[in-house]
């Protein structure tokens, strides 16, 4: 377990006057988000974002002493020569972890690398190009902030996030920014399309008919967030995302070259190492009894998440795995 800097002991331990409460509100009013904390040189991490003991246990776990490895199916042939084996493995994975890594998914390697690349310019922009569309409205269905629980948490964490919803139809792509505009438009289109093949998959993993889940709209309903996770002065003391699960049906995950996304398997923390071209699947709460994660913080990374929702009430709650999934997403130290 990780050890307190006196930093933090000093934090957590003393300054009775000291006002939250003021500090979230200052925080939030830059608009600049966790990047622009990072920009401004801070060498601390600012109290607001420092977590308890009980969130930072296993920071430095991982999966080489324990031999676990989430894991990874090929997609290829799952249209026919190559379909029941495909899905046995989608079966299996979902029993045992409740994640799994998709590669020949289908969605071309360059439109992933842009889809990160544009995310990561929006985050890198200075503040007054995108500081319009910082935003706590709900409502908005293009919009960036930081932390969505920010004045509800104990603690914030070292992230930043721009979201699309896609629950009430398609975009009007005039509402993206410009930076990443494309990008969004041609991953969303390859990942709607890798939405219908995985329905039909996972439906044939719960010995149902190929359209069962399809026509009970459980995946008709979908939100694509880029998450960013800047550089941190001193990640032992947070966490990029906070142990959790998805309130989902189904949320695909694609992670850049820095990793940083930890999942709970065997009261271990295991790092899913990033597998160039992969896609990472987390069955959400519709499908299973438990699923959390959590992503850490060492070094710059971005995390792109799409996750489907059930429009309205389904038909049956379906659980496809009796495994118990945390994630979570680590702190990465500045370089």
């Amino acid at each position: 377990m990780p050890t307190l800097s006196s930093h933090a002991q000093f934090i957590t331990c003393c300054d009775r006057d000291y006002d939250r409460a003021k500090e979230l509100q200052e925080f939030d009013e830059t608009k600049a988000g966790v990047k622009g904390l990072v920009d401004s040189g801070v060498t601390k991490v600012p109290r607001i974002f420092i977590h308890p003991p009980e969130n930072l246990r296993g920071l430095s776990s991982n999966s080489n002493g324990t031999g676990l490895q989430v894991p990874i199916i090929d997609l290829r042939g799952c249209r026919d020569f190559r379909r029941q084996d495909v899905i046995d493995g989608i079966c299996e994975a979902s029993e045992t972890w409740g994640f799994f890594q998709m590669i020949n998914h289908g969605v071309p390697l360059d439109v992933m690398d842009s889809m990160l690349e544009g995310v990561k310019k929006f985050h890198e922009q200075q503040v007054e190009a995108k500081k319009e569309l910082y935003s706590r409205d709900g409502t908005k269905r293009v919009r960036y902030y930081c932390n969505g629980d920010l004045f509800l948490s104990k603690a914030a964490t070292w992230r930043d996030s721009v979201i699309f919803d896609f629950q009430d139809g398609a975009l009007d792509l005039e509402a993206v920014p410009p930076i990443c505009r494309e990008a969004v438009s041609k991953f969303e289109k390859h990942i709607a399309e890798l939405k219908t093949s995985l329905a039909e998959l996972l439906s044939e993993a719960l010995g149902l008919g190929s359209d069962y889940l399809s026509g009970t709209e459980c995946m008709k309903s979908e939100t694509l967030m880029g998450h960013y996770y800047p550089a941190c002065p001193e990640p032992e003391l947070t966490l990029g995302t906070l142990n959790h699960s998805d309130l989902s049906f189904l949320t695909l995950l694609l992670q850049d070259h820095h990793g940083g996304l930890q999942v709970l398997q065997e009261n271990h923390w295991v790092d899913v190492v990033p597998v160039k071209g992969a896609l990472l699947a987390n069955i959400g709460d519709f499908m299973q009894d438990s699923g959390l994660h959590r992503p850490l913080t060492r070094r710059r990374c971005v995390l792109i998440a799409q996750s489907y929702r059930c429009r309205g009430q389904p038909k049956a709650r379906v659980n496809v795995c009796g495994a118990c999934s945390w994630i979570r997403v680590k702190s990465m130290r500045l370089e």
